[in-house]
Parts: C-alpha cells; sequence; structure tokens
C-alpha cells in the first residue's frame, strides 16, 4: 500500500476516520487515533486566534501604560539607586504584559509578546527622555551614560522582556 499524499513511500497505516493510507510524515496524532491531516481538521484555539481589532486594543493599552510607567520610572530614576531598575523594569513588564492581557481578552501569541515588547522598551525610551527632562536637558539624544548604567539598564530591559512574555505566552 501507498501512501496517498506521498506515494513514493509504502505504508500499512491508514486514517482512523476516512481510511486513507497514510505514511508517517502525513500521521497527524489525535485524542482518537491517527488520522490524515483532512481529519485531523487542526485549528488554532481561540485563545491565540488575534484579530485586528485585538491588536489595536493591545497597542493603545501598552503604549499608554509604557508612557505613564516610563515617566514614573524617569522620575524615580533621578532620586533612586540604579539597581532598582532591576526592579521597576521587570514590574514594569508585568504590568504591561496584564492589562494587554485583559484589554484583549486573555489572548495570547507571538504578536502580542511582540506589541508588550515594543511596549516595554518605548516605556523604557520615555524614561530617559523624562530623566533628561526633569536634569534640564532637552534633547533625547544626550545622555549621561557609563557601562555600569548600561549594563544594568540592558539586562533590566531583558527581564523585563522576559516578564512581559511569561505574561503573555
Amino acid at each position: 500500500m501507498r501512501c496517498a499524499t506521498h506515494p513514493e513511500v509504502e505504508t500499512s497505516l491508514r486514517c482512523g476516520k476516512c481510511g486513507k493510507p497514510i505514511c508517517p510524515k502525513c500521521l497527524v496524532q489525535t485524542p482518537v487515533g491517527a488520522r490524515c491531516a483532512d481529519c485531523a481538521r487542526l485549528e488554532k484555539l481561540p485563545t491565540y486566534h488575534v484579530s485586528f481589532r485585538y491588536y489595536l486594543r493591545a497597542i493603545g493599552a501598552g503604549l499608554s501604560l509604557a508612557i505613564v510607567s516610563g515617566i514614573a520610572w524617569g522620575a524615580l530614576g533621578n532620586y533612586l539607586p540604579l539597581n532598582l531598575s532591576l526592579l521597576i523594569a521587570p514590574g514594569m513588564g508585568y504590568a504591561i504584559g496584564e492589562v494587554i492581557s485583559l484589554s484583549t481578552n486573555r489572548k495570547r501569541g507571538a504578536g502580542l509578546i511582540a506589541v508588550g515588547s515594543i511596549a516595554l522598551v518605548a516605556g523604557y525610551i520615555v524614561s530617559l527622555w523624562f530623566a533628561n527632562f526633569l536634569a534640564g536637558i532637552p534633547f533625547l539624544l544626550v545622555f549621561r551614560f557609563s557601562i555600569s548604567r548600561i549594563g544594568i539598564d540592558l539586562l533590566a530591559l531583558a527581564l523585563g522582556i522576559y516578564v512581559t512574555v511569561t505574561r503573555l505566552r
């Protein structure tokens, strides 16, 4: 017997529903047995089916919270020790992930992870801008950089993105 999809492959397997010959490449294991791709009808779960309207909601909610929390991070950043951004960024990531999840009716997926991660980075940029604004520096391009600040900020952003991903995965 030859596979219906791959005629060069010999097989003794058949679809449990329609009886069509299938090879191990075509086999889809379901809770009720082996099926062909047509009979298995693999569909995304509704939780992972995100429409354009939900993406617009996620972008609006994520960026709104990113701006507000970025201003708070920028204001606190001038007065608190540098190491506290290791706590602020994951907290901000948690909040952004949770707000995006709530605004999209608890939808999940890679697109929402991207929106949440971009919102977190946007919040960080807002925090840098607001910290410079409070210090009297009018432009975003002028920063007081040091190796330790860059390292801690990158680590904080990585932790924040990790928390955002875990909230939206």
